[in-house]
């Protein structure tokens, strides 16, 4: 693993790591409106994201305008990743137990191992693959079993796209526009289809202003879990790839187990304890796989220059 790579995992890990500490910390907004906190969290990160590309030239780099098709990518951003992502997340716990939609969403490090190669007409290295079932199979260790309607299961399969398609189109521009660009279009666009979705879901009868404890976490989760852990995950995504990055979502799991533990003062069970260590055993296999090693075998064109079908 080179220097690059090793930048690239440190990244990704410590985004998965405020990510997966920020979900006990959301319990403390369960009484107020999701959408409506979630719209003022992204656009306060919007303005941050806005003001640090404006006064950091380091951060800025050469000046990029997206252009009409970066606009279209980054629309599928903040759309899947940012207002859907929310919105299903909160109907899959309405209609199941969190156990089910974490494990569900928690096949994301397959997904993608599986659909970056297959975009760039690759077939998926057999390594990688293997690390991310190991990821996916603690996962399921650590959130363990619980019930769900077919809402509930829907919606939560519906959340694990969008975890999927998050990371896929975030990568179509990064390598054009940079982590704080695309940071920051993202959560900018994500506002209104976010004020919107509140609307259509009837949260405006239930506006009011938030409390102090609540005020202290929508600014945590706009600084550290948007600001800030989006521009370690998009950094450490182009330096590593989709399907190597995908393994570091395991770490959200982990990173969600001991930040309830710290705040319920419980320690957690020896199953949940075996599931991280089989998610770190995940992560060291996909993080061990260089590049070429999963840019392998791709597809051969037919006579007429056309991909050949898969059998």
């Amino acid at each position: 693993m080179n220097r690059d790579s090793l930048t690239g995992a440190a990244l990704c890990t410590f985004g998965m790591i405020i990510l997966g500490g920020s979900f006990s910390l959301s319990r403390l907004l369960l009484g107020y409106p999701m959408l409506t906190g979630q719209t003022m969290r992204y656009a306060l990160a919007a303005a941050l994201l806005a003001a640090l590309l404006r006064l950091s030239p380091r951060l800025r780099g050469v000046p990029v305008r997206p252009g009409r098709r970066d606009l279209l990518v980054l629309a599928g951003v903040a759309l899947f990743g940012l207002a859907l992502f929310n919105t299903l997340l909160l109907i899959a716990l309405e209609h199941a137990d969190a156990a089910v939609v974490g494990t569900v969403v928690g096949a994301a490090p397959l997904g993608l191992a599986l659909t970056g190669p297959l975009l760039r007409r690759e077939r998926p290295a057999t390594r990688l693959v293997v690390a991310a079932l190991f990821v996916v199979a603690g996962t399921a260790l650590v959130h363990g079993t619980g019930a769900a309607d077919t809402a509930g299961t829907l919606a939560a399969l519906g959340t694990l796209v969008c975890e999927v398609l998050f990371s896929l189109l975030a990568a179509v521009v990064l390598p054009r526009l940079g982590a704080v660009r695309v940071s920051a279009w993202s959560c900018a666009l994500a506002v209104p289809m976010l004020a919107v979705a509140a609307l259509v879901l009837g949260e405006a009868g239930r506006l009011r202003p938030p409390t102090s404890t609540e005020t202290l976490t929508l600014l945590y989760l706009a600084v550290m879990m948007t600001v800030v852990a989006f521009l370690a995950w998009f950094t450490g995504l182009r330096r590593l790839g989709v399907e190597r990055a995908g393994m570091f979502t395991g770490v959200v799991p982990a990173a969600t187990l001991l930040a309830a533990s710290l705040q319920d003062q419980a320690l957690p069970d020896v199953t949940q304890v075996l599931g991280v260590l089989v998610v770190a055993g995940g992560l060291i296999l996909g993080a061990t796989t260089s590049p070429a090693q999963h840019r392998v075998a791709p597809r051969r064109p037919c006579a007429s220059g056309r991909p050949a079908a898969a059998r």
